[in-house]
């Protein structure tokens, strides 16, 4: 009779800790033999050694995080004015960059923060969501005091809480909306020079309003594009667009504003000193919202109606629209996901 024979060790190094699973390669005395998959693994190791289908954790450093893994939302506000935009970029200042830096204080982990909406220097955020995977153990409502004390007074966290695996803040989103801010007032206010747009001579809003209303639908929206074409498609559907007047702050909360009908006229009787051009899309284009107030604001300003609006709309040529706006006066006011995905304003 033969002696039993000793199973033989086979070392798995760890390839991958994505969720759900842990992604493990299999190697023998022989060299690279397959991988294995190990659903949910619960074990810190360095090693795993797999005996006869047993699966037995040695002491180790390296640790498997998979149960662990979580998915954090995040709702933020910023004010963009010192940052080079959201994104990372080299020897620049982003917001991207400032909220992984702090996530690496507080957990040690490299992790790439995802946004609904990457926003250009300058440009501010009133409802953010981001989102990130981390194997920290800290609560995901703890996210938001803990990131608070770690980032500057510039960024700051409303909202954290843990959705499902697969949830990405970008592609979620079922639409974005913008607000820009004018400051339709002689004084300069040095208060307001990095919130609003200074434009001192008065603006019709009444036509700016009817004007807008030609950009609702799905369009071509390459003249209100900068450097086109930037995406594979410049064709976006705008759902809601209004211009109104209001008296002040309630111009920076993260609610929306000017949801009347859009086909109601707008009483311009107003001495209220901002002015908001608030749109909603299912995406925007580089520049496009600040183009597009460039545009209203010559029809505010007399120059153009809404029908040469529509002539600009149609022609398709950048040079034919108005300016682009200053970045100071935008804001991404929030993001629309469908019921239950996430923050949502259905």
């Amino acid at each position: 009779m033969h002696p039993a024979k000793k199973p033989k060790a086979i070392r798995l190094a760890v390839v991958s800790i994505a969720m759900p699973c842990v992604l493990i390669r299999r190697q023998s005395n022989r060299g690279f033999a397959g991988f294995h998959r190990l659903s949910r693994c619960r074990h810190n190791a360095a090693c795993i050694t797999l005996r006869l289908g047993r699966i037995c954790v040695a002491s180790t450093s390296c640790v498997l995080r998979s149960a662990l893994m979580r998915n954090i939302r995040l709702l933020l506000a910023y004010d963009g004015s010192a940052y080079a935009g959201w994104q990372i970029q080299p020897d620049q200042p982003t917001v991207q960059g400032t909220i992984e830096a702090a996530i690496k204080r507080l957990s040690g982990e490299t992790v790439n923060v995802l946004s609904a909406g990457r926003t250009d220097a300058g440009v501010h955020a009133l409802g953010q969501v981001a989102n990130f995977r981390t194997g920290s153990p800290i609560p995901p409502e703890k996210w938001r005091a803990a990131l608070g004390d770690q980032l500057p007074t510039d960024i700051a966290i409303l909202e954290s809480d843990e959705v499902p695996w697969d949830f990405h803040a970008t592609f979620w989103a079922k639409s974005k909306r913008y607000r820009y801010v004018i400051a339709n007032q002689v004084v300069d206010d040095p208060f307001l020079r990095r919130y609003a747009w200074r434009i001192s001579q008065p603006l019709d809003v009444a036509a700016m309003h009817v004007a807008a209303q030609r950009l609702i639908g799905m369009h071509d929206f390459r003249c209100f594009e900068s450097h086109w074409p930037n995406k594979a498609t410049s064709v976006r559907t705008v759902s809601h667009v209004s211009v109104r007047r209001h008296a002040g702050w309630s111009l920076w909360s993260g609610a929306p504003t000017g949801d009347q009908p859009t086909d109601t006229a707008v009483d311009d009787t107003s001495s209220d000193p901002f002015v908001s051009l608030e749109i909603e899309a299912d995406g925007f284009l580089y520049n496009m919202v600040r183009a597009i107030t460039g545009t209203l604001v010559n029809v505010g300003r007399g120059t153009w109606t809404a029908d040469d609006v529509e002539r600009i709309l149609q022609a398709q040529d950048r040079s034919l629209a108005g300016g682009t706006a200053p970045a100071c006066g935008l804001y991404m006011a929030y993001v629309r996901y469908a019921a239950g995905d996430a923050r949502t304003h259905d």
